[in-house]
């Protein structure tokens, strides 16, 4: 749950709580049309409280206080959200899960368990936001983000249950004898869309509210993959097909340096059986062989660690389309064709029952990895092609481990997203086509 309130130091006065009964101007709380309570304390303090809701789930508190006693009161608005029980998280290390916020422009984390061991993490801060978050989903408090605030985090028991809160304590509120104060404050309860968080940050000024979304360190790559992709779905209506074209795009991208590649590799092909015979012929003196091969790669200008260029170039953009098929709720539950029916989990279907032939579930008693869709074996039967047209380590040991590598990668995609699998599938797909050109040229 959710609240705003108020604390004093002054002694004697009484202010709003859990069973205060206010009144209200209206019987629901409808979209873009002002609730309005108000209570009086019986002290000469007046309490009106407007909370307004747009489309989106965001939120406006503001909270009025009209003084008609003798003497001025010290007020201290604050804004806490509460969680009881702790939830079962994925627990996947690339998605945070749990307290947050943007204190002094920095974004920080903090898991359940280290809030647990922590019991309470204070700092100071002026605006920002904090909250508690899920994979897909945001509660968060946005204090003025002028004001100074004291922001908390903490952890307690109570009856042998484990609760946890983020609150904030902004600066004092003066209120004299026959005048008013008032703080405005807003409260997010929704879904974390790029798209939405990015235009509150820019129409309410709330400070780096895209960070609820867990980007990762990759952030300059995933926010503006994820910016194309949303493009290139509405170009054509799918986010497979725009998976397919940012795929070419990237290939397109990285043209000039996998040609080079690739060269090197085809070149590395012809030089093998020479490099059999040098091998053959200095196997007892490891020295003298590298440096005749280092002599023979400056002769015939080649560079044999050119052809992981590609593949290391290709790391981030992987990892961050990886983010973003995982973290974003617009990736969820879309479908691309057949049985893809949501591009942000794994392919349902699995090898071992014929896709779906025979009259039984495999997942009701194999693990995960071993699960193994049409689109990760396709995507293993195309990296075993880009092996048997690259050049073999010449090393016999090397060649039987890279041998494996397609089967290793089998296990490992089964568990991946579909989106990212169909990328790398029609990635592998584009780079065997590619070299097969150079190859004939």
């Amino acid at each position: 749950f959710a609240h705003f309130g108020w604390v004093t130091g002054d002694a004697g006065v009484r202010l709003p709580d859990d069973n205060t009964v206010w009144k209200a101007d209206r019987s629901t709380l409808a979209t873009n049309q002002a609730l309005r309570l108000s209570w009086e304390n019986g002290q000469g303090l007046r309490f009106i409280r407007t909370i307004t809701l747009d489309d989106n789930f965001m939120f406006s508190v503001k909270q009025r206080v009209e003084n008609s006693g003798p003497k001025a009161v010290t007020l201290y608005p604050y804004g806490l959200v509460s969680r009881t029980g702790t939830p079962k998280t994925l627990g996947f290390f690339i998605l945070h899960e749990g307290l947050l916020g943007v204190i002094n422009d920095q974004l920080k984390e903090i898991d359940y368990d280290d809030l647990q061991e922590a019991g309470k993490i204070t700092a100071k801060s002026r605006g920002g936001w904090l909250g508690i978050t899920d994979k897909y989903w945001l509660v968060a408090l946005v204090p003025d983000q002028k004001a100074q605030i004291d922001t908390n985090f903490r952890h307690t028991l109570q009856n042998k249950e484990d609760k946890y809160q983020v609150d904030y304590l902004s600066g004092a509120v003066v209120v004299q004898s026959g005048g008013a104060g008032e703080v405005s404050n807003r409260l997010f309860a929704g879904a974390k869309e790029v798209t939405l968080l990015d235009a509150y940050e820019k129409d309410l000024g709330i400070s780096r509210f895209d960070l609820a979304i867990d980007f990762g360190w990759f952030y300059f790559l995933t926010k503006p993959i994820f910016f194309v992709l949303l493009w290139l779905k509405g170009l054509i209506g799918n986010f497979g097909l725009a998976i397919l074209a940012l795929t070419v795009m990237i290939k397109a991208l990285f043209f000039p340096l996998a040609n080079k590649s690739y060269k090197a590799m085809s070149k590395m092909r012809k030089l093998a059986p020479e490099m059999k015979v040098m091998r053959e012929r200095y196997a007892d003196d490891k020295p003298k062989m590298q440096q005749e091969l280092m002599a023979m790669y400056k002769k015939e200008k080649v560079n044999p660690a050119s052809g992981c260029l590609p593949i290391v170039v290709q790391i981030p953009v992987f990892f961050a389309l990886y983010k973003v098929l995982f973290v974003t709720i617009e990736m969820r539950h879309a479908p691309f064709y057949g049985w893809i029916n949501d591009l942000s989990a794994p392919d349902p279907t699995v090898v071992w029952n014929l896709f779906g032939l025979l009259p039984f579930d495999p997942a009701s008693f194999m693990p995960a990895f071993l699960l193994i869709g049409a689109w990760p074996f396709l995507m293993a039967c195309t990296m075993f092609l880009q092996q048997k047209i690259s050049p073999q380590p010449p090393d016999p040991m090397q060649a039987k481990i890279f041998m494996f590598m397609p089967l290793i990668f089998l296990f490992i995609f089964a568990t991946f997203p579909a989106g990212l699998v169909i990328y790398w599938t029609w990635n592998n797909l584009l780079s065997i086509t590619q070299r097969w050109v150079i190859m004939k040229r």
